[in-house]
Formats: C-alpha cells, structure tokens, sequence
C-alpha cells in the first residue's frame, strides 16, 4: 500500500515523543531523594534511603507488570485508548501523591503503584504502533520513540531541582519548582510538585495519544520490500507470546536485559547521593567545610543527574539507529561490554566532580540503548505481529532489574550509615557497583550466546509435535 495514502507515518513518532516525555518523570526520582532524606526537623520527610528506593522501585515493577496487560489490550481494544488511560491513571497517581504523599506508605501507593501503573499502560503503545509504521527502521524508530522517556527526565529533574543558564550573556538563574512552589495548597515542595506534574502529565499524554493509530493491514513504506537477508537473520517468524516463550531466547535476551537494567536503574535512582557522599568527602579533604563541600556536591550531583538523562535520550537512538547498520546481537554486545568496565570504574572516578559527570553520561547513553535494542531484538528474534504483548513479557525484566539495583545500593549504604559509619559511606557504594558491573559481563556473555529461533520448530503446535 502506498505510503502517501496514509496519514504521514511521522506524525506517530511526534506524538510518541509527547507520551514519553511525561513518562520518563520516573527517571528523575533522584530530583526528590535528598528532600525526602531531610530530617523532619530540616524541613524534609525524615524518609531512609531503602525507602525512597522503595517507591521507585515499586514504581518500575509495577510499570513492567502493567504492560504486560497493556500490550495484550492494545492489540484488542486498539493503541489510542489505552494510551490515554495511561495518561489519566499517570496523572491521577501524581496529583494524589501531591495531596496525600506525607507519609512513606501514600507515597508508595500513589506515586509507585499508581503512577507505576500509568507509566505501563502508556509505554507499550508507541513502540508496538511505531514499529508497525516503520518496519524499514526498527531500531531507529524505537529509539526515537522511547528517546523522550529519557530526555523527559532531564526536563522534569531541572524544572524540579532548579538551573542556572545565560541568556543573552545575562546570568539566569531558577531556583526550581521545589523551592517555588512550596506552600501551594498548603503543601511541602514536594508534594506541591507532584499536584503540578500530575496536571501536566495527564493533558499532554492525552494529546499524544490522539495520533497512536495502527496503519491499515499489509502496509509498507513506499519503495520498500523487506530484504530476504534480513528475513534469514531474524528467524522469518511471528510468535504468539506462548511460543515465544517456550524457546531459550527468550530467557536469554531476558536475563541480559535484566543485567544491563539492573546497572543502569541503580545509578539512576542513587546518583545524587553517591554524588553528594563522594564529593563532599572529596571537598572537605580538599580543606573546604562539611557544609561548603555539602552544598557545592548537591549542585555538581544535581548536573550529573541532568546529563545522565540527557545522555540516556541519546543513547535510545543512536544504539537504535546503530543496530540497524551492525546488527541488534552485536549492538547488545557492546552495550553490556562497556556498561560492565564503567560500573566497574565509577566508584573511583565518581568523587572527582568530571568524573562524575563523565561516567553519568556513559552509563546513561548505554541505560538508553536497552530501550532501543531490546524492543528492536524481540522483534527481530520473534516477529512483528505480537511485539505489543511480547514485549511486554520481556519487559518484565526491567521491572525486576528495578528492584535489585536501587534495593542492593540502598541496603549497602543504609547498613554503613546504621553502623556510624559517617565519612565511610562512601565505601558502601563500592560492592553494589561491583555487582551491576559483573551482571552487565554476564549479560555480554549470554547475548553472544543467542541464535535466532529456527522457524519450523519455533511454531509446530504442541499436537502436530506429538504427532
């Protein structure tokens, strides 16, 4: 079918991009962490670091849970109004997490299940509707399509935490909706956040949701034909998700997933305070004082944070758009291989503050490609037709991923700070960068490991088997 009968296909990827900016808000937990772990007494929430993790990590496996019924939903009720319900229940969990997220518990049902919830039902639908459109560019268009999740938590982090810029060579600076918007409704900077972003939140999801539209049966880009070279590559089959997951890669491109995740999450949800522990430590040896070096860490942390979410956008479409020239298996590969060595190395070069911002912006550009690769590789290894909800099983990696890397650093450092261990702290980060940057070897190992699943024997029926 001709391309130019259809509604132009780029029209999905700018609405793709509205859904995702508001869903990435889970990637800017950071922006909340040191509020949170304030004493009561200095104005903050009194929370312990396992339990600001707890949120986040409840909010990512729920996400994961979620989407797989999403993707099953979508490909029966249409992409649209899932889409939109995604938008609703995202910015209903927000604004009653403004209301009501004083305590621990409320924070966690609201922000973490709810908003969870509404991230899941949101996430599936660009990426099954984008591929559908673009089936010449599958790792590109995955990665532009999930390139906002990303670059959405450099906005919200900023708009959050404050920024300093020129404009016009005139010094600008913004203190951040956490500082200004304190007292709104009678509510906390945090809170008052949480009300603002669930308004936002849900008008914009439900604008983007307006374009997700399947294109018509047997469609295919003008002038394109899928290339037999690439038929042979990705096995040529269409699976059912019972199918699909009755092969060993399955579990494969599972537990890699898993590992590469599990490194990327961890920094996400604790850089800014291991960013804060190693360079105030960093800039008290220097001869600065505690309080100096606190408040110039808080602010070198707060950027690392920014470029990280910066460089995880990027990383989605360059990784995407790299796979398509080199492979998905080899692009994978890679990936993890890097992940590894810098997890490896960040503890060390994290207390010098380039070093910080350089190894956020490495970890996040590779944090960024699972999102790109991984949807692209599920395609490639088990078809087209089901990538909605086959995804969605796959996906369920990333919700497990995002309960042991935020969990393992904060119970390491919680134990070190339980045990009086004030300037040592600092070394409790060592073991859980150790472990993630294994993980993500291992998972470099295991994705060398898969072959794509041989037709005839990934789609015999049970029966015709027996017989």
């Amino acid at each position: 079918m001709p391309e130019q009968k259809v509604m132009n296909r780029w029209i999905v990827v700018a609405g793709a991009i509205l859904i995702q900016l508001c869903l990435g808000a889970i990637y800017a937990w950071s922006a909340f962490t040191t509020a949170l772990t304030d004493s009561v007494e200095k104005g903050g929430y009194g929370f312990t670091a396992t339990q600001t993790q707890w949120i986040f990590s409840v909010g990512l496996a729920t996400f994961a849970v979620v989407m797989v019924w999403a993707g099953r939903q979508q490909a029966k009720l249409g992409p649209r109004p899932i889409a939109m319900a995604g938008g609703i229940v995202l910015g209903i969990g927000y604004v009653l997490g403004g209301l009501l997220g004083k305590a621990f518990w409320p924070q966690l049902f609201c922000i973490g299940i709810i908003g969870g919830a509404g991230i899941g039902l949101g996430y599936v639908v660009p990426i099954a509707v984008g591929v559908k459109w673009f089936p010449d560019k599958k790792g590109l268009i995955t990665g532009l399509a999930v390139a906002g999740f990303g670059f959405g938590a450099t906005l919200w982090v900023k708009l959050a935490g404050g920024f300093k810029t020129v404009l016009w060579l005139v010094p600008w600076e913004y203190p951040g909706l956490l500082e200004t918007s304190k007292g709104m409704l009678g509510l906390p900077g945090v809170q008052s956040v949480f009300l603002i972003y669930g308004i936002v939140f849900l008008v914009v999801v439900v604008l983007g949701s307006l374009v997700m539209k399947n294109p018509p049966a047997g469609y295919k880009p003008a002038g394109w034909n899928p290339p037999a070279a690439s038929l042979a590559a990705s096995g040529g089959v269409d699976l059912t998700s019972a199918q699909m997951m009755m092969t060993p890669q399955f579990y494969m491109i599972w537990l890699t997933f898993c590992a590469s995740a599990m490194a990327g999450l961890m920094v996400i949800g604790v850089i800014k305070l291991f960013g804060t522990d190693a360079l105030t430590i960093s800039g008290m040896a220097a001869g600065a004082t505690k309080d100096e070096a606190g408040t110039a860490a808080k602010l070198i942390a707060g950027t690392a944070m920014a470029m990280y979410a910066i460089f995880n956008g990027l990383g989605r479409i360059v990784w995407g758009s790299v796979s398509d020239k080199i492979g998905r298996k080899l692009s994978i590969f890679l990936m993890c291989v890097l992940q590894g060595v810098m997890m490896l190395v960040f503890f060390y070069v994290g207390g010098n503050q380039w070093g910080l911002i350089a190894g956020a912006c490495i970890i996040g550009f590779n944090f960024g490609g699972n999102f790109a690769l991984f949807p692209a590789a599920t395609a490639d290894f088990f078809g087209n037709k089901n990538l909605g909800l086959n995804y969605g099983w796959v996906f369920l990696s990333y919700g497990v991923a995002g309960i042991l890397g935020p969990q393992i650093a904060a119970r390491f450092v919680d134990a070190a700070k339980a045990a009086g261990a004030a300037a040592g702290t600092v070394d409790a980060w060592k073991m859980p960068f150790l472990i993630a940057g294994v993980a993500c070897l291992a998972g470099a190992v295991i994705s060398a490991a898969v072959r794509p699943p041989k037709p005839k024997a990934a789609v015999v029926p049970a029966k015709e088997a027996k017989a």
